[in-house]
């Protein structure tokens, strides 16, 4: 369903930076835009503008779709268990290197 309310809008990208962990001030610097513009936003106190939305959407990992229609925001998290089995499938060689790229991957958080 579409959401033709700007309130609503806001109330789902609210929900989406929650759910992500970022606070307003994070979201924003990634978008390019203002905290007070952010906020804005959020707040339903004003429109953005469809590059504003680009924006907010690549910084945010998310599609249009997921701000302006009314469902159930999910991230994608890979299932850990399904990872491995499709690591079970791979080669010695391809193994290594993926955990290599993983090892190194977790040393840089």
């Amino acid at each position: 369903m579409i959401v033709s309310d700007i309130k609503q809008m806001a109330n789902n990208l609210l929900s989406i930076r929650k759910k992500m962990g970022y606070t307003q001030a994070e979201a924003a610097e990634k978008a390019g835009i203002s905290e007070r513009t952010y906020a804005d936003i959020e707040r339903g106190s004003t429109n953005m503008r469809i590059a504003t939305m680009i924006n907010i959407c690549r910084a945010l990992q998310i599609t249009p779709d997921d701000i302006f229609t009314i469902r159930t925001f999910k991230p994608y998290m890979p299932n850990r268990d399904n990872l491995f089995d499709k690591l079970d499938k791979c080669t010695r060689s391809d193994q290594e290197s993926a955990l290599m790229l993983l090892d190194a991957f977790l040393r840089t958080l």
